[in-house]
């Protein structure tokens, strides 16, 4: 069978993540959506989404596909309903589809036509960005039974202080010494070769993911995520960091989401908590305005390539764009474009060629090429996003 990822209408509530990618290759938890899918379903996919992004996660449509919407989090239930679909049947919660087996085009789609299905049952969706971190919880379990179920964890070295060790799992190739892990209050995932250095205190629910690194000292409160081939030190409280992305430093991390390719100077902090307590409204690209989040916890989003000099300070609900490059004293504004350079004193635009030279270092410290197509998704957000941008 064919399946096929879509966005869904959460697509523009999830900016700025969805500027550079799919909702389904959105991470929370350990595993991004589409590889939560891809191993429950045990068939690779393919995306519907926007046409910039089209060249680099392209759709393969066969004669008969079944389409999922990627805001939903799949379990093995789940996943069992949407492998037994049949032709024109739809699975929906509420008045949601969760997913469809089709013969016609898409624009052909008619769901009254279709044998509506209902899953009753709880299920993880992801509408706004904050989701990502405050459900980050359940998401980190549900993964680490996917990932560990019917495994052994490699050997935790006695140097390490352990608390319940049956909820840590340790993938080949992780290296840790002299570290304390709680995981009573959730479960420790670190994976391939990621490493925690010594004197890190940390409390799941934690994911490390591979080639991931915890600096000395890092004191780390979850629900926790620090995404493939990404560095954290200081303190970190219930926050999702996408990968490729530097937070080496101490300062202050909460219930925050930081997308690919960003770095965090020394002693950056955001504020997660208003100082009236009051409830934390949050930038909304799909109505240009503050939304409310019904949260009082709500720290920093922050899109891809976005970087920060040290001792930084974000407002509590800050949303910074994709490819920002911020620095200097005092607190910038809580929304900052995407393509911006600057700071509390103002913002210039920060032109995609200097950005590309930027990011073209960066990635290749990883090995990895800023390729053509990656430049003009880049060139297309810059597009899109001048009218927020004080030129």
């Amino acid at each position: 069978m064919n399946y096929i990822l879509f966005d869904g209408p959460s697509r523009n509530n999830l900016l700025p993540f969805t500027f550079t990618r799919p909702v389904a290759d959105i991470r929370i938890g350990i595993l991004t959506i589409r590889e939560k899918w891809e191993k429950l379903l045990g068939f690779t996919t393919t995306t519907i989404t926007e046409d910039y992004l089209s060249d680099k996660y392209p759709m393969v449509e066969m004669d008969e596909n079944v389409l999922i919407n990627s805001s939903f989090l799949p379990n093995a239930e789940l996943a069992e309903m949407v492998k037994s679909l049949e032709e024109n049947q739809a699975i929906f919660k509420n008045e949601d589809v969760i997913a469809f087996y089709t013969k016609d085009a898409q624009e052909d789609i008619d769901f009254d036509s279709f044998e509506a299905i209902e899953y009753d049952d709880e299920v993880l969706k992801i509408e706004h960005t904050w989701d990502i971190f405050s459900k980050n919880g359940q998401a980190i379990e549900d993964d680490f039974e996917l990932l560990t179920k019917g495994r052994r964890s490699q050997q935790i070295s006695s140097t390490n202080n352990i608390l319940n060790g049956h909820n840590i799992f340790l993938e080949e190739g992780a290296k840790l010494e002299f570290t304390t892990l709680n995981a009573n209050s959730g479960s420790i995932y670190v994976g391939k070769d990621a490493e925690i250095m010594e004197g890190s205190i940390i409390r799941g629910p934690f994911a490390l993911c591979e080639h991931a690194t915890v600096k000395m000292g890092a004191k780390i409160y979850g629900p926790t995520t620090v995404g493939p081939h990404s560095r954290v030190g200081g303190e970190v409280n219930n926050s999702v960091i996408f990968g490729y992305s530097n937070k080496g430093h101490d300062g202050f991390l909460g219930n925050s989401v930081i997308g690919e390719w960003c770095n965090l100077g020394a002693d950056t902090n955001n504020s997660n908590l208003k100082n009236n307590y009051a409830e934390v409204r949050l930038w909304n690209y799909n109505t240009e305005n503050f939304a409310r989040t019904g949260l009082q916890f709500c720290g920093l989003m922050m899109g891809d390539h976005s970087k920060c000099g040290i001792n930084t300070m974000f407002n509590t609900g800050t949303v910074v764009g994709v490819s920002t490059n911020i620095f200097g004293s005092g607190f910038p504004r809580n929304f900052v474009p995407s393509f911006s350079w600057g700071g509390n004193g103002g913002f210039t635009t920060y032109l995609t060629k200097k950005a590309f030279e930027v990011a073209e270092v960066v990635m290749s410290r990883r090995n990895i090429q800023l390729t053509e197509t990656d430049k003009s998704i880049l060139e297309h957000i810059f597009e899109i996003t001048k009218k927020y941008r004080r030129e």
